[in-house]
């Protein structure tokens, strides 16, 4: 009786397990890497030309899908993975074109020089950190990185990992720390450029946000990650045509992307009384978020704010 009903709990955790099945269209090798856009969770696959890749057993939640190839840049986009969005046999399909690759073809082609004279130990323990999160074990991952800053300190790279991790756990000031220190051992890294924009926004300081916002969308402005947060820092300040722009934008370019940037966006049209666009927004983020626990809550809403008059 009790192999019996091992065995019923086992399928049912993993009926609530899903996969991301896709196919990269490019006459080119290319690495195909899965990070957790909520969670402490990195993947990487190696996809021959025109060539197919799987991510299996994977939770719901949004992921973001960041396939590189030499030559072409970088392809980026929020995969939402659930129940709603998945086929009957639970695989989330997703297709990357040639066309998708809208970033500055150098990215990833350029190794810093400090990276070739970093210590083989510190190199090594990001290695396994890494292995950790691809078993979702951020405490291990933790334990592996910090032992690698510690034997090589300007190790940027891992200094943002260590502060995207603590930004999972919701520590913010932390996470702030880290991609801080990650900058000052490379000015010139993007990524803890738009996270610590975004992080600081978390801590309620939009202003200082700001200047790290902006120079993120200078830098990348084909990234709905920091189009988003410029939107969302406009829209702190009461700046309701700059947050916009911006949110539109961002739903533009990955419309699924887990900032949910058409609800800020629905913020805007509130606080302009402009019921019929507001409901629009949050129609249009229930169709890329169809499985969300509140996804009634927004329904009533929607048909309450239609039914209002315009001002």
């Amino acid at each position: 009786m009790l192999e019996a009903m091992t065995a019923l709990l086992l399928a049912m955790a993993l009926a609530d397990l899903l996969a991301i099945e896709g196919k990269v269209e490019v006459r080119h090798i290319s690495e195909v890497t899965l990070h957790g856009a909520t969670t402490s969770f990195q993947s990487t696959k190696t996809v021959l030309p025109n060539g197919r890749f799987r991510f299996d057993r994977l939770p719901a939640g949004s992921y973001t899908l960041s396939v590189g190839v030499s030559g072409l840049g970088e392809s980026r986009r929020t995969v939402v993975v659930s129940r709603g969005t998945a086929d009957r046999r639970g695989r989330v399909q997703v297709v990357v074109k040639a066309d998708d690759f809208n970033r500055d073809p150098s990215l990833g082609q350029k190794v810093p020089m400090r990276l070739l004279t970093l210590p083989k130990q510190a190199r090594d323990l990001f290695s396994k950190g890494l292995k950790c999160l691809e078993k979702r074990d951020a405490a291990c991952a933790e334990d592996h990185m910090l032992k690698a800053v510690e034997a090589a300190p300007q190790y940027a790279e891992v200094w943002n990992q260590l502060g995207t991790m603590a930004y999972h756990r919701q520590d913010y000031p932390l996470a702030a720390e880290r991609f801080r220190k990650s900058l000052e051992a490379d000015p010139d890294l993007y990524a803890p450029l738009v996270n610590l924009g975004g992080v600081l926004l978390n801590l309620g300081r939009p202003d200082e946000a700001w200047r790290f916002n902006v120079n993120a969308v200078l830098r990348e402005p084909e990234d709905a990650l920091a189009n988003s947060q410029l939107g969302m820092t406009y829209l702190a300040q009461n700046r309701l045509d700059l947050a916009e722009k911006y949110l539109k934008e961002a739903c533009r370019l990955d419309p699924a992307h887990f900032s949910h940037p058409q609800m800020h966006l629905a913020e805007v049209y509130y606080r302009r009384k402009n019921w019929t666009q507001a409901a629009g927004e949050l129609e249009d983020f229930l169709r890329h978020h169809p499985d969300l626990p509140q996804a009634d809550k927004f329904r009533a809403e929607i048909e309450r704010l239609r039914k209002l008059p315009p001002e």
